[in-house]
């Protein structure tokens, strides 16, 4: 018996909106070394998240991601307000989000689950632990969990 669910046939599409240049570097040095192949594109605020994933202005060939790792701590518009666009779009919608913060506070993690969050992870302040945390998100996500297609069948 196969396990589809550890092998892919293209790059993993994920897109890090992240305004902190230490924790980009992070998670692309995390992402590098780990098992899954991926792609990684990085936004710096909601407005230019929100124009990846609408596909306009420069990122009009961007591809779709296969899950967005979000901070909510961002310029122009925060995490929680790209979470409520991502929402109400249906072509979004079902894209997962994993909240990736520094925050932790209760009415941050109730607000995101309440935007349709799909996880809510706390950053750790440990460079180490920070990417540990990457390596176990890349796993669970990339390779246990089943992605939604881009398109309805």
């Amino acid at each position: 018996m196969s396990n589809d669910r550890t092998r892919r046939t293209t790059p993993a599409q994920i897109l890090l909106v992240e305004d902190n240049p230490g924790d980009v570097r992070l998670t692309e040095e995390a992402l590098a070394e780990g098992r899954i192949e991926n792609d990684l594109h990085v936004v710096t605020d909601g407005v230019e998240a929100l124009e990846f994933l609408e596909r306009r202005g420069e990122h009009a060939d961007a591809p779709r991601p296969d899950l967005v790792l979000l901070d909510l701590n961002l310029p122009r518009k925060n995490g929680d307000e790209v979470l409520e666009v991502m929402n109400d779009d249906p072509d979004l919608q079902r894209i997962p989000v994993i909240v990736l913060t520094s925050s932790k506070a209760e009415e941050d993690v109730i607000s995101s689950y309440e935007l349709c969050a799909n996880a809510y992870l706390t950053k750790p302040v440990d460079p180490t632990e920070f990417i540990e945390t990457i390596r176990a998100f890349e796993q669970f996500w990339l390779s246990i969990v089943r992605l939604p297609p881009e398109e309805r069948p």
